[in-house]
């Protein structure tokens, strides 16, 4: 999946793939995570937010994932 790079203390890239609604996060650590049946709206909210790492730890982190890397 193509990552696009943030601006962001938390994270370092951001990719999604709409048709299996899966959202990857690669971390400013080097860890890669995927997230998975995360609606579009919550993606779109965390790419039009000011702070990414706040709406991150609120609205994904902690729900069903896997890391990848």
């Amino acid at each position: 999946m193509d990552r696009e790079s943030v601006s962001s203390s938390l994270l370092d890239s951001v990719g999604y793939d709409p048709d299996e609604q899966v959202l990857e996060v690669e971390l400013q650590d080097g860890s890669v995570y995927q997230y998975i049946d995360v609606p579009e709206e919550t993606y779109r909210g965390l790419m039009d937010t000011n702070s990414l790492g706040r709406y991150f730890n609120v609205h994904i982190r902690g729900h069903s994932y896997h890391q990848i890397r």
